[in-house]
């Protein structure tokens, strides 16, 4: 049953929060009630084989639900952002214009930006980006960091690891600009209305460990090394998916499953805060308790809400 909104195009859905929480299972349960098709937003989610260590939803378990962004690049291609939002954008427009409802669904926060917000993201160079990183390898990210601390403070306040300080580096010097500012203030691009899912802490990190320990049973070693097989080591974003560097070291002889496994527990459970620490960000997300009985008769009220206008942060138009 597609619902009518302002202007004649529903709100897009977007479950966001933390690893675990269990956005694709409710992703479903909207689509079902709502004549919906699902949107993955997860970039991890993105690889083909990459399926135990992503908790990437079955066949089953998507109960007909046609499911989009799935299994799109090789282990060896590197995700983008930039071409994740035409992607998505693109998958969007087509379900709207089937009549259909869009239920974009993932835990990596600038991929939902990109998708749900007014966002330019600028080119890349593979000379420049190749020159940054030749200095990175032979002075280490210090000078890279000073230099980004004197032309972009912001962003160098931000950005921890060494792939972001380039990225930043490389915008400042192919735009003139720094690289903060292809960050604006939020500002939906089209109607749109953020579910987010949260859980006690305890619970979270409960749920978390159990899920890590089924990955190990359900064949998460084999599965990396059959992707290691196929270039999972040289895929500059698919080598750095939770889980799959801890067991590739397993393979190695360098660590045992049994710490592989406590490692990926312990690495999980700090992606999930810095999920949180995203999403709690935005004041356009709606908090729900991802165990509430009625939290899909919530997510619903929401969707109508939305749809009707009477959210003007849901419906994309923020406060003055």
């Amino acid at each position: 049953m597609p619902a009518p909104s302002v202007g004649g195009a529903p709100a897009v859905i977007a479950i966001v929060g933390p690893t675990g929480s269990g956005k694709s299972d409710l992703a479903v349960e909207l689509a079902l009630a709502l004549d919906g098709e699902v949107v993955n937003a997860d970039a991890l989610q993105f690889y083909r084989g990459m399926d135990i260590g992503t908790a990437k939803i079955t066949p089953a378990e998507r109960r007909g639900v046609p499911h989009h962004l799935l299994d799109v690049l090789d282990v060896t291609e590197e995700a983008s952002v930039s071409r994740f939002q035409a992607w998505a954008r693109g998958a969007i427009a087509d379900i709207h214009a089937r009549g259909r409802r869009a239920i974009l669904v993932g835990g990596s926060g600038l991929y939902v930006r990109a998708a749900l917000d007014v966002l330019e993201f600028p080119g890349t160079d593979p000379t420049v980006r190749a020159r940054l990183e030749a200095e990175a390898e032979r002075d280490g990210i210090a000078p890279l960091r000073d230099r980004l601390r004197a032309v972009d403070p912001v962003s160098a306040g931000r950005l921890g690891d060494t792939r972001r300080v380039i990225r930043a580096l490389e915008v400042h010097e192919l735009t003139g600009r720094p690289f903060s500012s292809f960050m604006p203030d939020r500002q939906y691009a089209a109607p749109a209305v953020q579910i987010g899912l949260d859980l006690e802490r305890a619970v979270l990190h409960e749920r978390l460990a159990a899920r890590v320990h089924r990955m190990a049973d359900a064949g998460l070693v084999a599965e990396v090394e059959r992707l290691a097989s196929a270039g999972l080591r040289e895929g500059r974003t698919a080598s750095r998916a939770l889980g799959y560097g801890q067991f590739l070291r397993v393979l190695d002889g360098e660590s045992t499953p049994e710490q592989a496994v406590e490692e990926t527990i312990v690495a999980t459970r700090q992606f999930a805060r810095r999920q949180l620490t995203w999403f709690r960000a935005d004041p356009r997300v709606h908090w729900l308790d991802a165990l509430a009985r009625d939290v899909v008769e919530q997510a619903l009220a929401l969707v109508r809400a939305a749809d009707k206008g009477d959210d003007r942060e849901a419906a994309g138009r923020l406060e003055p």
